[in-house]
Protein backbone atom coordinates (compact mmCIF):
# COMPACT_ATOMS: atom_id res chain seq x y z
CA UNK A 1 0.00 0.00 0.00
CA UNK A 2 1.20 3.52 -0.86
CA UNK A 3 0.53 6.51 1.40
CA UNK A 4 0.75 10.03 -0.08
CA UNK A 5 1.78 13.20 1.75
CA UNK A 6 1.72 16.65 0.12
CA UNK A 7 3.82 19.65 1.13
CA UNK A 8 3.26 23.19 -0.15
CA UNK A 9 1.07 21.92 -3.03
CA UNK A 10 4.19 20.97 -5.00
CA UNK A 11 6.02 18.09 -3.30
CA UNK A 12 4.60 14.60 -2.90
CA UNK A 13 6.07 11.95 -0.60
CA UNK A 14 5.10 8.40 -1.63
CA UNK A 15 5.51 5.94 1.26
CA UNK A 16 5.29 2.17 0.71
CA UNK A 17 4.02 0.32 3.77
CA UNK A 18 3.34 -3.36 4.41
CA UNK A 19 0.38 -2.65 6.71
CA UNK A 20 -1.94 0.14 7.80
CA UNK A 21 -0.23 2.63 10.10
CA UNK A 22 -1.91 3.92 13.28
CA UNK A 23 -2.82 7.60 13.35
CA UNK A 24 0.07 8.45 15.72
CA UNK A 25 2.59 7.17 13.16
CA UNK A 26 0.81 9.04 10.34
CA UNK A 27 1.27 12.19 12.44
CA UNK A 28 4.98 11.41 12.90
CA UNK A 29 5.41 11.08 9.14
CA UNK A 30 3.53 14.29 8.52
CA UNK A 31 5.87 16.08 10.95
CA UNK A 32 8.93 14.45 9.36
CA UNK A 33 7.89 15.77 5.93
CA UNK A 34 7.68 19.34 7.17
CA UNK A 35 4.06 19.23 8.35
CA UNK A 36 2.92 17.77 5.05
CA UNK A 37 -0.76 16.90 4.62
CA UNK A 38 -1.67 13.21 4.58
CA UNK A 39 -3.81 12.65 1.49
CA UNK A 40 -6.57 10.07 1.61
CA UNK A 41 -6.65 9.68 -2.18
CA UNK A 42 -5.25 6.51 -3.73
CA UNK A 43 -4.60 8.30 -7.05
CA UNK A 44 -3.17 11.77 -7.70
CA UNK A 45 -3.77 13.41 -11.06
CA UNK A 46 -1.27 15.71 -12.75
CA UNK A 47 2.31 15.35 -13.93
CA UNK A 48 5.14 14.68 -11.47
CA UNK A 49 8.89 14.13 -11.70
CA UNK A 50 10.26 11.33 -9.58
CA UNK A 51 12.88 8.57 -9.46
CA UNK A 52 12.66 5.47 -11.61
CA UNK A 53 10.62 2.75 -9.98
CA UNK A 54 13.33 0.18 -10.73
CA UNK A 55 15.83 1.70 -8.30
CA UNK A 56 15.54 2.79 -4.69
CA UNK A 57 17.31 6.15 -4.27
CA UNK A 58 19.95 6.99 -1.63
CA UNK A 59 17.42 9.50 -0.28
CA UNK A 60 15.00 6.64 0.37
CA UNK A 61 17.72 4.56 2.04
CA UNK A 62 18.38 7.39 4.49
CA UNK A 63 14.73 8.35 4.98
CA UNK A 64 13.59 4.80 5.79
CA UNK A 65 16.38 4.51 8.37
CA UNK A 66 15.19 7.76 9.99
CA UNK A 67 11.66 6.34 10.32
CA UNK A 68 13.09 3.18 11.91
CA UNK A 69 14.91 5.35 14.45
CA UNK A 70 11.57 7.07 15.13
CA UNK A 71 9.99 3.72 15.97
CA UNK A 72 7.87 3.49 12.81
CA UNK A 73 7.83 -0.06 11.42
CA UNK A 74 6.61 -1.56 8.15
CA UNK A 75 8.01 1.07 5.73
CA UNK A 76 10.01 -0.47 2.88
CA UNK A 77 10.49 2.54 0.58
CA UNK A 78 9.67 6.22 0.30
CA UNK A 79 10.40 8.63 -2.52
CA UNK A 80 10.01 12.35 -3.19
CA UNK A 81 8.22 13.62 -6.31
CA UNK A 82 7.82 17.19 -7.56
CA UNK A 83 5.07 18.67 -9.71
CA UNK A 84 6.37 18.89 -13.27
CA UNK A 85 6.74 22.46 -14.48
CA UNK A 86 7.88 21.69 -18.03
CA UNK A 87 11.60 22.20 -17.36
CA UNK A 88 14.23 19.78 -18.67
CA UNK A 89 15.24 16.92 -16.36
CA UNK A 90 17.82 14.15 -16.10
CA UNK A 91 16.24 11.20 -17.92
CA UNK A 92 18.86 8.83 -16.52
CA UNK A 93 17.63 9.36 -12.99
CA UNK A 94 14.09 10.71 -13.25
CA UNK A 95 10.78 9.83 -14.91
CA UNK A 96 7.77 11.99 -15.69
CA UNK A 97 4.66 10.36 -14.22
CA UNK A 98 1.29 11.38 -15.66
CA UNK A 99 -0.65 10.68 -12.51
CA UNK A 100 0.66 8.59 -9.58
CA UNK A 101 -1.21 5.66 -8.12
CA UNK A 102 -0.75 2.57 -5.98
CA UNK A 103 1.43 0.98 -8.66
CA UNK A 104 4.13 3.67 -8.59
CA UNK A 105 6.71 1.19 -7.26
CA UNK A 106 5.28 -1.91 -8.97
CA UNK A 107 7.22 -3.47 -11.84
CA UNK A 108 5.38 -5.80 -14.21
CA UNK A 109 7.98 -7.65 -16.25
CA UNK A 110 9.11 -11.26 -16.22
CA UNK A 111 12.90 -11.72 -16.06
CA UNK A 112 14.46 -12.86 -19.33
CA UNK A 113 15.37 -16.56 -19.44
CA UNK A 114 18.91 -17.96 -19.68
CA UNK A 115 19.99 -17.77 -23.31
CA UNK A 116 22.35 -20.23 -24.97
CA UNK A 117 24.49 -18.33 -27.47
CA UNK A 118 24.55 -19.74 -31.02
CA UNK A 119 26.66 -16.97 -32.59
CA UNK A 120 29.12 -15.39 -30.13
CA UNK A 121 30.27 -12.79 -32.68
CA UNK A 122 26.72 -11.58 -33.33
CA UNK A 123 25.96 -11.51 -29.59
CA UNK A 124 29.15 -9.50 -29.04
CA UNK A 125 27.94 -6.84 -31.50
CA UNK A 126 24.38 -6.78 -30.17
CA UNK A 127 25.40 -6.35 -26.52
CA UNK A 128 28.42 -4.08 -27.10
CA UNK A 129 30.89 -6.41 -25.36
CA UNK A 130 34.03 -5.14 -27.16
CA UNK A 131 35.39 -8.66 -27.67
CA UNK A 132 38.00 -8.89 -30.42
CA UNK A 133 38.24 -11.68 -33.01
CA UNK A 134 40.80 -13.66 -30.99
CA UNK A 135 38.58 -13.59 -27.89
CA UNK A 136 35.52 -14.67 -29.88
CA UNK A 137 37.55 -17.54 -31.36
CA UNK A 138 38.79 -18.44 -27.88
CA UNK A 139 35.22 -18.60 -26.49
CA UNK A 140 34.13 -20.75 -29.41
CA UNK A 141 36.99 -23.10 -28.47
CA UNK A 142 35.82 -23.17 -24.84
CA UNK A 143 32.32 -24.09 -26.04
CA UNK A 144 33.75 -27.00 -28.03
CA UNK A 145 35.92 -28.11 -25.11
CA UNK A 146 33.03 -28.28 -22.61
CA UNK A 147 30.70 -29.73 -25.30
CA UNK A 148 27.86 -27.25 -24.89
CA UNK A 149 26.85 -23.75 -25.93
CA UNK A 150 27.93 -20.93 -23.63
CA UNK A 151 25.20 -19.03 -21.80
CA UNK A 152 24.59 -15.28 -22.05
CA UNK A 153 25.93 -14.92 -18.48
CA UNK A 154 29.18 -16.70 -19.39
CA UNK A 155 29.88 -14.66 -22.54
CA UNK A 156 28.84 -11.41 -20.90
CA UNK A 157 30.84 -12.17 -17.75
CA UNK A 158 33.96 -13.09 -19.74
CA UNK A 159 33.77 -9.76 -21.60
CA UNK A 160 33.71 -7.80 -18.33
CA UNK A 161 36.43 -9.79 -16.54
CA UNK A 162 38.68 -9.50 -19.61
CA UNK A 163 37.83 -5.89 -20.49
CA UNK A 164 40.39 -3.12 -20.83
CA UNK A 165 39.08 -1.74 -17.54
CA UNK A 166 39.84 -4.95 -15.63
CA UNK A 167 42.77 -6.48 -17.51
CA UNK A 168 44.63 -3.38 -18.82
CA UNK A 169 45.24 -5.03 -22.19
CA UNK A 170 46.78 -1.90 -23.72
CA UNK A 171 49.12 -1.32 -20.76
CA UNK A 172 50.12 -5.00 -20.89
CA UNK A 173 50.27 -5.00 -24.68
CA UNK A 174 53.28 -5.26 -26.98
CA UNK A 175 54.26 -1.99 -28.70
CA UNK A 176 55.96 -1.98 -32.10
CA UNK A 177 57.24 1.51 -32.93
CA UNK A 178 58.71 2.18 -36.38
CA UNK A 179 59.00 -1.57 -36.85
CA UNK A 180 60.98 -2.05 -33.62
CA UNK A 181 59.45 -4.30 -30.97
CA UNK A 182 59.80 -2.63 -27.57
CA UNK A 183 61.33 -4.78 -24.84
CA UNK A 184 58.94 -3.63 -22.12
CA UNK A 185 55.19 -3.05 -21.88
CA UNK A 186 53.79 0.16 -20.41
CA UNK A 187 52.97 -1.71 -17.19
CA UNK A 188 56.49 -3.10 -16.97
CA UNK A 189 57.83 0.43 -17.32
CA UNK A 190 55.50 1.65 -14.58
CA UNK A 191 56.45 -1.20 -12.25
CA UNK A 192 60.15 -0.74 -12.98
CA UNK A 193 60.49 2.13 -10.52
CA UNK A 194 59.09 0.05 -7.67
CA UNK A 195 61.27 -2.90 -8.66
CA UNK A 196 64.49 -0.88 -8.72
CA UNK A 197 63.69 1.34 -5.71
CA UNK A 198 61.35 -0.64 -3.39
CA UNK A 199 62.35 1.36 -0.28
CA UNK A 200 59.17 1.64 1.85
CA UNK A 201 56.91 -0.43 -0.42
CA UNK A 202 54.91 -3.12 1.37
CA UNK A 203 52.54 -4.10 -1.45
CA UNK A 204 52.04 -2.80 -4.99
CA UNK A 205 50.35 -3.90 -8.26
CA UNK A 206 48.75 -6.98 -6.72
CA UNK A 207 45.86 -5.65 -4.64
CA UNK A 208 43.10 -3.05 -4.76
CA UNK A 209 45.57 -0.47 -3.40
CA UNK A 210 49.30 -0.02 -2.82
CA UNK A 211 50.72 0.11 0.71
CA UNK A 212 53.88 1.79 1.95
CA UNK A 213 55.36 1.65 5.43
CA UNK A 214 53.73 4.00 7.91
CA UNK A 215 54.36 5.07 11.50
CA UNK A 216 53.18 3.48 14.73
CA UNK A 217 49.76 4.95 15.49
CA UNK A 218 47.23 4.74 18.28
CA UNK A 219 43.87 3.05 17.69
CA UNK A 220 40.90 4.29 19.72
CA UNK A 221 38.13 1.72 19.19
CA UNK A 222 35.49 -0.32 21.07
CA UNK A 223 36.72 -3.45 22.81
CA UNK A 224 34.05 -5.45 20.97
CA UNK A 225 32.23 -4.44 17.79
CA UNK A 226 28.87 -6.25 17.87
CA UNK A 227 27.50 -4.38 20.91
CA UNK A 228 28.03 -1.24 22.98
CA UNK A 229 31.36 -1.43 24.81
CA UNK A 230 34.16 0.59 26.34
CA UNK A 231 36.74 2.15 24.04
CA UNK A 232 40.36 1.06 24.31
CA UNK A 233 43.65 2.57 23.16
CA UNK A 234 46.09 0.25 21.37
CA UNK A 235 49.21 0.94 19.32
CA UNK A 236 49.82 -0.75 15.98
CA UNK A 237 52.31 -0.55 13.11
CA UNK A 238 50.55 1.13 10.19
CA UNK A 239 50.81 1.14 6.43
CA UNK A 240 49.71 4.06 4.25
CA UNK A 241 47.44 3.23 1.31
CA UNK A 242 47.70 5.00 -2.05
CA UNK A 243 45.21 4.68 -4.90
CA UNK A 244 44.20 6.39 -8.12
CA UNK A 245 41.94 5.28 -10.95
CA UNK A 246 40.16 6.86 -13.88
CA UNK A 247 36.42 7.02 -14.46
CA UNK A 248 36.52 8.65 -17.87
CA UNK A 249 33.67 7.03 -19.77
CA UNK A 250 30.97 7.33 -17.07
CA UNK A 251 31.91 10.97 -16.41
CA UNK A 252 31.69 11.75 -20.14
CA UNK A 253 28.20 10.22 -20.36
CA UNK A 254 26.68 11.23 -17.00
CA UNK A 255 29.06 13.58 -15.15
CA UNK A 256 27.53 13.75 -11.67
CA UNK A 257 27.11 10.02 -11.13
CA UNK A 258 30.15 9.19 -13.24
CA UNK A 259 32.46 11.26 -11.04
CA UNK A 260 30.59 10.35 -7.84
CA UNK A 261 30.93 6.62 -8.46
CA UNK A 262 34.55 7.17 -9.52
CA UNK A 263 35.21 8.59 -6.05
CA UNK A 264 33.05 5.91 -4.42
CA UNK A 265 34.85 3.10 -6.24
CA UNK A 266 38.24 4.48 -5.33
CA UNK A 267 37.15 4.69 -1.67
CA UNK A 268 36.04 1.04 -1.80
CA UNK A 269 39.39 0.05 -3.29
CA UNK A 270 41.16 1.56 -0.29
CA UNK A 271 38.64 -0.20 1.95
CA UNK A 272 39.48 -3.53 0.24
CA UNK A 273 43.28 -3.41 0.62
CA UNK A 274 44.78 -6.44 2.34
CA UNK A 275 42.27 -7.80 4.86
CA UNK A 276 40.59 -4.37 5.01
CA UNK A 277 41.89 -0.85 5.50
CA UNK A 278 40.69 2.69 6.19
CA UNK A 279 40.05 5.47 3.62
CA UNK A 280 40.94 8.99 4.83
CA UNK A 281 41.02 11.74 2.19
CA UNK A 282 40.38 12.01 -1.53
CA UNK A 283 41.43 13.96 -4.60
CA UNK A 284 40.04 14.37 -8.11
CA UNK A 285 41.40 15.35 -11.52
CA UNK A 286 39.41 16.63 -14.51
CA UNK A 287 40.54 17.20 -18.10
CA UNK A 288 38.07 18.47 -20.69
CA UNK A 289 37.94 20.59 -23.84
CA UNK A 290 37.47 24.33 -23.37
CA UNK A 291 34.37 25.21 -21.37
CA UNK A 292 33.30 28.11 -23.62
CA UNK A 293 31.61 29.65 -20.62
CA UNK A 294 32.09 33.12 -22.10
CA UNK A 295 32.46 34.39 -25.66
CA UNK A 296 35.28 36.79 -24.72
CA UNK A 297 38.08 34.20 -24.64
CA UNK A 298 39.72 34.48 -28.03
CA UNK A 299 41.74 31.26 -27.68
CA UNK A 300 38.50 29.29 -27.34
CA UNK A 301 37.43 30.44 -30.81
CA UNK A 302 40.42 28.89 -32.59
CA UNK A 303 38.58 25.58 -32.91
CA UNK A 304 34.94 25.44 -33.88
CA UNK A 305 32.48 24.33 -31.22
CA UNK A 306 31.46 20.68 -31.63
CA UNK A 307 28.05 19.09 -31.01
CA UNK A 308 28.39 16.96 -27.86
CA UNK A 309 26.87 13.49 -27.79
CA UNK A 310 25.92 13.64 -24.12
CA UNK A 311 27.14 16.63 -22.07
CA UNK A 312 29.08 19.78 -22.88
CA UNK A 313 32.50 20.42 -21.27
CA UNK A 314 30.95 23.14 -19.09
CA UNK A 315 28.24 20.77 -17.87
CA UNK A 316 30.87 18.11 -17.19
CA UNK A 317 33.08 20.45 -15.15
CA UNK A 318 30.15 21.62 -13.02
CA UNK A 319 28.37 18.31 -12.54
CA UNK A 320 31.46 16.12 -12.19
CA UNK A 321 33.12 18.31 -9.56
CA UNK A 322 29.80 18.43 -7.70
CA UNK A 323 29.45 14.63 -7.93
CA UNK A 324 32.90 13.78 -6.60
CA UNK A 325 32.79 16.18 -3.65
CA UNK A 326 29.15 15.28 -2.91
CA UNK A 327 30.07 11.61 -2.59
CA UNK A 328 32.99 12.37 -0.31
CA UNK A 329 30.86 14.62 1.88
CA UNK A 330 28.07 12.05 2.26
CA UNK A 331 30.46 9.16 2.88
CA UNK A 332 32.57 11.13 5.34
CA UNK A 333 35.80 11.41 3.38
CA UNK A 334 36.73 15.00 2.45
CA UNK A 335 37.92 15.77 -1.04
CA UNK A 336 40.91 17.95 -0.16
CA UNK A 337 42.76 18.57 -3.42
CA UNK A 338 42.44 18.27 -7.14
CA UNK A 339 43.72 19.22 -10.55
CA UNK A 340 42.17 20.59 -13.71
CA UNK A 341 43.14 21.11 -17.33
CA UNK A 342 41.04 22.40 -20.21
CA UNK A 343 42.87 22.06 -23.51
CA UNK A 344 42.38 22.27 -27.25
CA UNK A 345 44.95 23.00 -29.94
CA UNK A 346 44.86 22.82 -33.72
CA UNK A 347 47.93 23.23 -35.93
CA UNK A 348 49.18 21.81 -39.23
CA UNK A 349 45.94 19.96 -39.82
CA UNK A 350 46.00 18.10 -36.50
CA UNK A 351 43.75 18.81 -33.51
CA UNK A 352 44.34 17.76 -29.89
CA UNK A 353 41.53 18.00 -27.33
CA UNK A 354 40.09 16.06 -24.40
CA UNK A 355 36.80 15.30 -26.18
CA UNK A 356 36.62 12.06 -24.20
CA UNK A 357 37.19 13.60 -20.82
CA UNK A 358 39.57 12.42 -18.13
CA UNK A 359 38.24 11.99 -14.60
CA UNK A 360 40.70 10.54 -12.10
CA UNK A 361 39.82 9.81 -8.49
CA UNK A 362 42.56 9.21 -5.95
CA UNK A 363 43.12 9.13 -2.26
CA UNK A 364 45.16 8.22 0.78
CA UNK A 365 44.29 6.02 3.73
CA UNK A 366 45.91 3.66 6.20
CA UNK A 367 45.78 0.13 7.51
CA UNK A 368 47.48 -2.29 9.87
CA UNK A 369 50.74 -3.72 8.58
CA UNK A 370 49.94 -7.22 9.84
CA UNK A 371 46.69 -7.08 7.81
CA UNK A 372 48.16 -5.59 4.62
CA UNK A 373 48.42 -8.88 2.68
CA UNK A 374 45.35 -10.98 1.86
CA UNK A 375 45.29 -14.51 3.22
CA UNK A 376 44.86 -17.62 1.06
CA UNK A 377 41.26 -18.68 0.46
CA UNK A 378 40.74 -22.35 1.36
CA UNK A 379 38.07 -24.92 0.60
CA UNK A 380 35.12 -24.47 2.95
CA UNK A 381 35.67 -20.75 3.51
CA UNK A 382 32.43 -18.77 3.34
CA UNK A 383 31.54 -15.97 0.91
CA UNK A 384 29.59 -12.93 2.10
CA UNK A 385 28.30 -9.86 0.25
CA UNK A 386 27.73 -6.63 2.19
CA UNK A 387 25.80 -3.71 0.73
CA UNK A 388 22.97 -2.65 -1.51
CA UNK A 389 20.51 -4.33 -3.82
CA UNK A 390 20.96 -5.33 -7.45
CA UNK A 391 19.56 -3.09 -10.18
CA UNK A 392 19.96 -2.77 -13.93
CA UNK A 393 22.88 -0.40 -13.46
CA UNK A 394 26.39 -0.41 -14.86
CA UNK A 395 25.66 -3.28 -17.24
CA UNK A 396 28.79 -3.75 -19.31
CA UNK A 397 30.63 -0.75 -17.91
CA UNK A 398 33.95 -2.53 -18.21
CA UNK A 399 33.46 -3.39 -21.87
CA UNK A 400 32.01 -0.04 -22.91
CA UNK A 401 34.98 1.78 -21.36
CA UNK A 402 37.19 -0.18 -23.77
CA UNK A 403 35.96 1.66 -26.87
CA UNK A 404 35.50 5.21 -28.11
CA UNK A 405 32.54 7.10 -26.67
CA UNK A 406 29.64 6.95 -29.11
CA UNK A 407 30.82 3.71 -30.77
CA UNK A 408 27.85 1.83 -29.34
CA UNK A 409 24.18 2.78 -29.29
CA UNK A 410 23.22 5.36 -26.68
CA UNK A 411 21.03 2.86 -24.83
CA UNK A 412 24.00 0.54 -24.26
CA UNK A 413 26.22 3.37 -23.07
CA UNK A 414 23.59 4.91 -20.78
CA UNK A 415 22.83 1.47 -19.32
CA UNK A 416 26.52 1.09 -18.47
CA UNK A 417 26.69 4.12 -16.13
CA UNK A 418 26.50 3.47 -12.40
CA UNK A 419 24.50 5.33 -9.73
CA UNK A 420 25.90 6.41 -6.39
CA UNK A 421 24.67 5.61 -2.88
CA UNK A 422 27.31 6.90 -0.43
CA UNK A 423 25.08 6.31 2.60
CA UNK A 424 25.03 2.57 1.87
CA UNK A 425 28.78 2.52 1.28
CA UNK A 426 29.36 4.16 4.65
CA UNK A 427 27.42 1.41 6.42
CA UNK A 428 29.46 -1.26 4.67
CA UNK A 429 32.68 0.61 5.47
CA UNK A 430 31.70 0.72 9.16
CA UNK A 431 31.18 -3.05 9.22
CA UNK A 432 34.54 -3.69 7.51
CA UNK A 433 36.29 -1.25 9.82
CA UNK A 434 34.84 -3.06 12.82
CA UNK A 435 36.54 -6.27 11.65
CA UNK A 436 39.90 -4.59 11.02
CA UNK A 437 39.93 -2.96 14.46
CA UNK A 438 39.78 -6.36 16.17
CA UNK A 439 42.99 -7.94 17.48
CA UNK A 440 42.27 -10.92 15.21
CA UNK A 441 40.70 -9.76 11.94
CA UNK A 442 38.36 -12.56 10.70
CA UNK A 443 38.47 -11.34 7.07
CA UNK A 444 40.47 -13.76 4.91
CA UNK A 445 40.14 -11.74 1.70
CA UNK A 446 38.06 -8.80 0.49
CA UNK A 447 37.22 -7.19 -2.87
CA UNK A 448 34.90 -4.39 -3.89
CA UNK A 449 32.20 -4.74 -6.53
CA UNK A 450 33.14 -2.75 -9.63
CA UNK A 451 32.88 -3.48 -13.34
CA UNK A 452 31.34 -6.92 -13.85
CA UNK A 453 29.51 -6.88 -10.52
CA UNK A 454 29.24 -10.08 -8.48
CA UNK A 455 30.81 -12.16 -11.21
CA UNK A 456 34.01 -10.13 -11.35
CA UNK A 457 34.32 -9.53 -7.61
CA UNK A 458 33.50 -13.03 -6.43
CA UNK A 459 35.59 -14.72 -9.13
CA UNK A 460 38.62 -12.69 -8.00
CA UNK A 461 37.90 -13.60 -4.38
CA UNK A 462 38.03 -17.35 -5.13
CA UNK A 463 40.55 -17.19 -7.98
CA UNK A 464 42.94 -19.56 -6.18
CA UNK A 465 40.25 -21.98 -5.02
CA UNK A 466 37.00 -21.87 -6.98
CA UNK A 467 33.59 -21.24 -5.53
CA UNK A 468 29.88 -21.88 -5.67
CA UNK A 469 27.46 -18.94 -5.41
CA UNK A 470 23.74 -19.33 -4.70
CA UNK A 471 22.10 -16.79 -6.99
CA UNK A 472 18.88 -16.93 -4.94
CA UNK A 473 20.80 -15.49 -1.94
CA UNK A 474 21.88 -12.33 -3.82
CA UNK A 475 19.87 -9.18 -2.92
CA UNK A 476 17.24 -8.34 -5.54
CA UNK A 477 16.13 -4.70 -5.74
CA UNK A 478 14.65 -5.01 -9.24
CA UNK A 479 12.66 -8.26 -9.66
CA UNK A 480 12.80 -7.96 -13.45
CA UNK A 481 16.54 -8.75 -13.60
CA UNK A 482 17.59 -11.79 -15.60
CA UNK A 483 20.27 -14.10 -14.20
CA UNK A 484 22.84 -12.41 -16.44
CA UNK A 485 21.86 -8.97 -15.14
CA UNK A 486 21.71 -10.15 -11.53
CA UNK A 487 25.25 -11.51 -11.45
CA UNK A 488 26.88 -8.87 -13.71
CA UNK A 489 25.33 -5.50 -12.82
CA UNK A 490 27.52 -2.81 -11.28
CA UNK A 491 25.18 -1.56 -8.59
CA UNK A 492 27.45 0.35 -6.26
CA UNK A 493 28.36 0.17 -2.59
CA UNK A 494 28.95 -3.57 -2.23
CA UNK A 495 31.87 -5.57 -0.90
CA UNK A 496 32.64 -9.27 -1.23
CA UNK A 497 34.34 -10.95 1.75
CA UNK A 498 35.70 -14.40 2.47
CA UNK A 499 35.61 -15.48 6.14
CA UNK A 500 35.74 -18.69 8.12
CA UNK A 501 32.41 -20.35 8.92
CA UNK A 502 32.95 -19.80 12.66
CA UNK A 503 33.03 -16.01 12.11
CA UNK A 504 29.77 -15.72 10.13
CA UNK A 505 27.54 -14.95 13.11
CA UNK A 506 29.89 -12.29 14.48
CA UNK A 507 30.08 -10.45 11.15
CA UNK A 508 26.31 -10.73 10.80
CA UNK A 509 25.75 -9.15 14.22
CA UNK A 510 28.19 -6.34 13.43
CA UNK A 511 26.49 -5.74 10.07
CA UNK A 512 23.05 -5.58 11.71
CA UNK A 513 24.40 -3.08 14.24
CA UNK A 514 25.75 -0.91 11.40
CA UNK A 515 22.60 -1.49 9.27
CA UNK A 516 24.79 -2.86 6.49
CA UNK A 517 22.81 -5.50 4.55
CA UNK A 518 24.46 -8.92 5.02
CA UNK A 519 24.13 -11.81 2.56
CA UNK A 520 25.77 -15.21 2.99
CA UNK A 521 25.92 -16.22 -0.68
CA UNK A 522 28.30 -19.15 -1.11
CA UNK A 523 31.49 -20.97 -0.26
CA UNK A 524 34.95 -21.78 -1.63
CA UNK A 525 35.03 -25.22 -3.26
CA UNK A 526 38.68 -25.99 -4.00
CA UNK A 527 37.84 -27.34 -7.49
CA UNK A 528 39.00 -24.24 -9.45
CA UNK A 529 35.54 -23.75 -10.94
CA UNK A 530 33.11 -20.86 -10.61
CA UNK A 531 29.46 -21.85 -10.55
CA UNK A 532 26.27 -19.91 -9.88
CA UNK A 533 23.44 -22.18 -8.69
CA UNK A 534 19.90 -21.71 -7.35
CA UNK A 535 18.44 -20.06 -10.44
CA UNK A 536 14.66 -20.08 -10.89
CA UNK A 537 15.39 -21.21 -14.45
CA UNK A 538 16.39 -24.61 -13.12
CA UNK A 539 19.93 -24.65 -14.50
CA UNK A 540 23.20 -22.89 -13.78
CA UNK A 541 23.56 -19.57 -15.62
CA UNK A 542 27.35 -19.74 -15.15
CA UNK A 543 29.52 -22.85 -14.78
CA UNK A 544 33.12 -22.54 -16.03
CA UNK A 545 36.63 -23.46 -14.98
CA UNK A 546 38.41 -20.37 -13.66
CA UNK A 547 41.16 -20.98 -16.24
CA UNK A 548 38.54 -20.36 -18.94
CA UNK A 549 37.63 -17.06 -17.31
CA UNK A 550 41.08 -15.68 -16.45
CA UNK A 551 43.76 -17.38 -18.50
CA UNK A 552 42.64 -16.31 -21.91
CA UNK A 553 43.18 -12.70 -22.84
CA UNK A 554 45.15 -12.65 -26.11
CA UNK A 555 48.20 -10.39 -26.26
CA UNK A 556 47.35 -6.92 -27.55
CA UNK A 557 49.79 -5.75 -30.23
CA UNK A 558 49.93 -2.04 -31.01
CA UNK A 559 51.86 -0.74 -34.01
CA UNK A 560 52.68 2.94 -34.47
CA UNK A 561 55.28 5.25 -35.90
CA UNK A 562 56.97 8.35 -34.57
CA UNK A 563 55.92 11.62 -36.14
CA UNK A 564 58.27 14.46 -35.17
CA UNK A 565 56.18 17.30 -33.75
CA UNK A 566 55.93 20.39 -35.89
CA UNK A 567 54.74 23.50 -34.06
CA UNK A 568 55.27 27.20 -34.63
CA UNK A 569 57.99 28.88 -32.59
CA UNK A 570 56.70 30.74 -29.54
CA UNK A 571 56.34 34.45 -30.23
CA UNK A 572 55.11 37.23 -28.00
CA UNK A 573 54.85 40.98 -27.70
CA UNK A 574 56.58 42.33 -24.59
CA UNK A 575 54.12 45.24 -24.50
CA UNK A 576 51.21 42.75 -24.10
CA UNK A 577 52.48 40.94 -21.01
CA UNK A 578 49.67 42.31 -18.84
CA UNK A 579 47.09 41.13 -21.35
CA UNK A 580 48.72 37.69 -21.40
CA UNK A 581 48.50 37.50 -17.60
CA UNK A 582 44.82 38.36 -17.74
CA UNK A 583 44.26 35.59 -20.27
CA UNK A 584 46.17 33.03 -18.20
CA UNK A 585 44.16 33.91 -15.10
CA UNK A 586 40.94 33.22 -17.01
CA UNK A 587 41.92 29.59 -17.63
CA UNK A 588 39.96 27.16 -15.43
CA UNK A 589 43.25 25.41 -14.62
CA UNK A 590 44.75 28.53 -13.01
CA UNK A 591 44.14 30.45 -9.77
CA UNK A 592 41.54 29.49 -7.17
CA UNK A 593 39.99 26.05 -7.69
CA UNK A 594 38.02 25.73 -4.46
CA UNK A 595 34.98 24.87 -6.56
CA UNK A 596 36.65 21.54 -7.42
CA UNK A 597 36.62 20.38 -3.80
CA UNK A 598 34.14 22.48 -1.81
Amino acid sequence: MILFFEREKSTIYAVEVSQSLPSIEIEKLSWLFGNAEHLVQKFLSGSYLGPRKEMITPWSTNAVEITQNMGITGISRMEQLEKYDGADYDRMLQVKYDGIDQQIFTIVHEPDPIIEIDDIGAYNQKEGLALNEEEIEYLEGVSQEIKRKLTDSEVFGFSQVNSEHCRHKIFNGQFIIDGEEKKETLFQLIKKTAKEHPRLLVSAYKDNVAFIDGPRVEQFAPKTQDKSDYFEKKDFKSVISLKAETHNFPTTVEPFNGAATGSGGEIRDRLAGGQGSFPLVGSAVYMTPYSRMENSKAWEQNISKRPWLYQSPLEILIKASNGASDYGNKFGQPLICGSLLTFEHSENGKTHAFDKVIMLAGGVGFGKKDQSIKKTVEQGDQIVVLGGDNYRIGMGGGAVSSVATGEFENAIELNAVQRSNPEMEKRVANAVRAMTELDENPIVSIHDHGAGGHLNCLSELVEESGGEIDISKLPLGDPTLSDKELISNESQERMGLVIKEKDLDYLKRVSERERAPFYHVGHATGDNKLKFVGSKNGKAPFDLDLKHLFGSSPKTILEDRIEPPSFHEISYDAASIKEYFNHVLQLEAVACKDWLTN
